[in-house]
């Protein structure tokens, strides 16, 4: 049974890929925290590192070519609060790179005036 804590992080997660999948900047904006850190570590092992300017500039340039929304396909494998800080691990089926992909994703959350906030995203490509 998820608690009440847990479960507004999870409604945080959903509210990112909500506004991630359709492009939402401002909400993105409100989400991702100042010092938001992306790692992406590719299937060949490839490691590229963003923050949040450059993580927002990559959906900003999908609303501006007309990209069609991104699926919003999620499997929350874990979610964790302790305090201010939470972690959660959803899987996901995403084109973020020109074709659809299975990723991984670890997320690191800190709550900040009464809000959740994501600081760090740990993006694993599967296949």
């Amino acid at each position: 049974m998820e608690s009440i804590t847990e479960l507004s992080l999870k409604q945080t997660i959903e509210n990112l890929i909500k506004a991630g999948t359709t492009f939402d900047i401002q909400q993105l904006d409100i989400i991702y925290h100042e010092d938001l850190k992306v790692i992406m570590i590719d299937k060949n092992g490839q490691k590229t590192i963003s923050d949040k300017q450059a993580f927002k500039d990559l959906f900003s340039t999908k609303l501006k070519n007309g990209d069609a929304p991104l699926n919003t396909w999620a499997k929350f494998n874990h979610i964790d609060v302790n305090n201010n800080i939470g972690h959660v691990i959803v899987t996901r089926k995403v084109n973020l790179t020109g074709e659809e992909q299975e990723i991984l994703l670890s997320i690191d959350l800190v709550k900040t005036n009464e809000k959740w906030q994501v600081i760090r995203e740990v993006i694993f490509i599967k296949n």
